[in-house]
């Protein structure tokens, strides 16, 4: 269907299909009057493995080309530069959503930093070796461990002055963080015109409707709406299920799960038959190691939000901790793999190989998790609680990089954002089903538990108890009723823990589909590099 149409519309159309004459980003093929040709997929050693290294591979799709002719031409300050902008912008990102995350009870709008990070993570990729490309993004995302801690009270000094601040505030922060980034992608840009790494695009001579036709196939807008709107309907029943009359039995919930299923199958057979232009080339689609990452995270996204959702209170009932003790418990994970993933991405940089890390990382997530499980109930130090949350920073910060670093090391310079993005997609997903997962065992289990455990002076207050925390925390610790709602509590995060560590347990298969790929043999990036 799109061939038949890009033909009909192209055909009295005798010049390049692109702007530098040279066919598609994706291609090189040839445009005559007499027929148009859709662009073919370059192969990955025609992209990266150019003969010549000192300058950018003019094959490559038209971002990746500037990519590298930037890194070609700036200097070593300019790559200094550019990594203290982005630890920057992830600084701001990070400080951000520790804010507004905290004040998100009081706002209904979130704020757009996702893009951002995903381009300073594709910018990440573009000025790194493969080899140090775990390095450069657990540089890049160290900032968390500065935010863990510093989030939490720069939220209440907010809160308690006027919390439209806190978004306010970003307002003018982020432009003074970003503009420097921008200035210096530019300037590095014009400097490789000048330098003549990089060509004048000429026009077209496309007219508006071949340009819109063209960039819909190019953009392979009709895979991204089925992929869109595929995750939009699996997802959204995770989060109304709970709130509908019926539950999971509901028509409306049934008929989007189906409907989202159906749209990301179709997605797949567009990719694989339809699209001319494909969103993933279809071998990268079914690589194993790029499959085997994007089941890893989802399994271990599930994993995490089978019990994160409600720690925080479950140490507060449990344990009698503060809020703020509470919370920088539950920021462990951040402080302690934010210093890990440097020694990760050192031992990655010095071995040539991440597999051997996932050996071990997953199994360590696993046994801190099945720790948690053990150590729930009343009467057990904190500080063993500590101890699995050290365990899990561990293995779960390990695994991050190395799911990163080997979808990356799968894929060829062309495809760096789209398997990022894929890997996102799959990490998403997973964190929405843990979270549904979570609040389905949480509504069926507590009730149930205070209705069994609560004496009998307080059994008729159970629901009352059930909807509040501040009501759980008023009661002493000591007295009967606060042991019976810590006891609920410890029952319904054992079968959280449980519902993870069994999800988890997919992942050991998982990390074997994932090739041990030698780092130091693949060549995607050319220049002054991290």
């Amino acid at each position: 269907m799109f061939s038949a149409l890009q033909k009909r519309i192209f055909s009295s159309h005798p010049g390049p299909i692109d702007g530098n004459g040279t066919g598609s980003a994706r291609g090189n093929s040839l445009v005559t009057p007499e027929k148009i040709s859709l662009p073919e997929k370059i192969p990955a050693e025609v992209v990266d493995q150019a003969a010549n290294e000192e300058l950018p591979n003019e094959a490559a799709q038209d971002g990746v080309t500037q990519a590298e002719a930037i890194t070609l031409s700036w200097t070593k300050t300019s790559l200094g530069a550019a990594y203290i902008l982005m630890w920057l912008l992830y600084f701001v990102n990070a400080f951000q959503s520790s804010i507004t995350g905290n004040l998100s009870a009081y706002v209904t709008s979130g704020v757009g930093f996702v893009g951002m990070i995903f381009s300073v993570d594709v910018i990440t990729a573009d000025t790194s070796t493969l080899r140090d490309r775990g390095l450069a993004y657990a540089f890049t995302s160290s900032p968390y461990i500065i935010t863990a801690f510093a989030g939490s009270k720069a939220s209440e000094g907010f809160y308690d002055y006027n919390w439209r601040w806190a978004f306010g505030c970003f307002a003018i922060i982020l432009p003074a963080v970003a503009l420097p980034m921008f200035g210096l992608l530019r300037f590095n840009r014009n400097k490789a015109k000048k330098n003549g790494l990089l060509q004048k695009r000429e026009r077209s001579g496309r007219t508006l409707v071949q340009s819109v036709v063209f960039y819909l196939i190019e953009f392979d807008i009709l895979g991204v709406f089925l992929l869109a709107a595929g995750l939009v309907l699996f997802l959204l029943p995770f989060t109304l299920a709970g709130s509908a009359a019926d539950s999971w039995r509901s028509g409306y919930i049934i008929a989007m799960l189906v409907l989202g299923i159906a749209a990301l199958i179709a997605f797949v057979v567009t990719e694989r038959f339809v699209a001319p232009v494909p969103f993933l080339p279809w071998e990268i689609l079914v690589s194993r190691t790029v499959l085997g990452a994007c089941l890893l995270d989802f399994c271990y996204q599930i994993a995490y939000y089978c019990w994160s959702d409600y720690y925080t209170s479950y140490l507060q009932v449990v344990y009698g901790t503060s809020i703020s003790t509470a919370g920088y418990i539950s920021s462990i994970f951040d402080v302690v793999s934010g210093v890990w993933l440097l020694g990760v991405g050192f031992l990655i940089k010095k071995t040539g190989r991440f597999r051997w890390l996932l050996l071990w990382s997953v199994p360590l997530y696993m046994l801190g998790v099945g720790l948690m499980i053990y150590f729930r109930k009343p009467g057990w130090s904190l500080g063993y609680s500590i101890m699995c949350q050290i365990f899990i920073a561990l293995g779960g910060g390990t695994m991050i990089i190395c799911q990163q670093v080997a979808v990356l090391a799968a894929a060829d310079h062309n495809n760096v954002a789209s398997v990022l993005a894929l890997l996102g997609v799959f990490g998403y997903m997973g964190g929405a089903v843990g979270s549904s997962i979570s609040g389905a065992i949480w509504t069926h289990t507590l009730p149930g538990a205070l209705k069994r455990l609560l004496p009998e002076s307080a059994k008729a207050d159970w629901q009352t108890i059930y909807d509040s925390l501040d009501v759980q925390l008023s009661y002493e610790r000591g007295t009967a009723v606060r042991h019976a709602i810590a006891l609920a509590y410890a029952e319904a995060q054992s079968r959280m823990l449980i519902a993870g560590t069994a999800i988890m347990a997919l992942s050991l298969g998982w990390m074997f589909l994932i090739r041990d790929i030698k780092l130091t043999k693949e060549v995607q990036t050319k220049g002054v590099l991290f």
